[in-house]
């Protein structure tokens, strides 16, 4: 994909070159701090995110979740989907490849998502004895709960046709540079603040509270300290193992 435009898009590539690009503290504080630089540039427009071809995001970092040293929980992973509800930018994904857990989540958070033929989404949380739980407020809010809560039941990945006809996706293109450069050039003549009024006004038609922030973060930190759940993520962490492999 060719990603380059113009100054009225700040394109962030998630890829950390390791074919998994998981998302750990530092991956959250680093796009929070695109965020606040792309609300500093009075030129910007659009911030896109994107990675290298076949693996967009896995989700939660296991390694870390199973290690002693953890992660801070789901709080600012939740903050941040829901700055990408509220920032006055247009927040677009421009996704080839695999797309799970967390990944999901920074999708559905996003105003816009463009993803190959290849693409696919997938909530393997329950596969550890986990929920989406930060995930599943977003993706609610865009597709529905009978489709979010069928993803993260059954686990079974949605190929990119499917994401589309459940509205997780909003075009499928071979290159997604293509309907992000016509989303620059319409975006250029909007107003930034006209993007914040329309976020705030969705906020308000279709909210995610602080309840909701509280419900979400409790619940996960309930299930990783359950037993099972825990033994699962050491042994990812010490060996690789999947918890499907006993």
């Amino acid at each position: 994909m060719d990603l380059t435009y113009g100054g009225t898009v700040r394109t962030v590539s998630i890829d950390r070159g390791d074919g998994r690009n998981a998302i750990d503290d530092r991956l959250v504080a680093s796009l929070a701090a695109e965020l606040d630089a792309a609300e500093a540039d009075p030129a910007c427009r659009v911030v896109v995110l994107t990675s290298a071809p076949e693996v967009f995001c896995t989700g939660m970092d296991l390694v870390a979740a199973g290690s002693a040293a953890g992660a801070s929980g789901g709080g600012p992973f939740f903050d941040l989907l829901r700055r990408f509800t509220t920032v006055p930018r247009i927040v677009a994904c421009a996704v080839d490849g695999t797309v799970a857990g967390g990944g999901v989540g920074l999708a559905a958070a996003s105003d816009l998502v463009y993803a190959t033929p290849r693409s696919t989404f997938t909530l393997p949380e329950a596969l550890w004895g986990l929920l989406p739980c930060c995930v599943l407020p977003f993706l609610a809010r865009r597709v529905g709960w009978q489709p979010a809560y069928a993803m993260a039941l059954t686990t079974q990945p949605v190929p990119a046709a499917g994401a589309a006809a459940r509205n997780l996706v909003d075009e499928v293109a071979e290159d997604p540079s293509v309907p992000v450069r016509r989303l620059a050039f319409r975006a250029g003549k909007l107003d930034p603040d006209t993007v914040g009024d329309l976020k705030r006004y969705g906020q308000r038609l279709f909210p995610v509270t602080d309840g909701t922030r509280r419900l979400a973060v409790e619940e996960l930190d309930r299930l990783m300290t359950r037993p099972a759940v825990r033994r699962r993520l050491d042994g990812f962490a010490r060996d690789g193992r999947f918890p499907w492999q006993g």
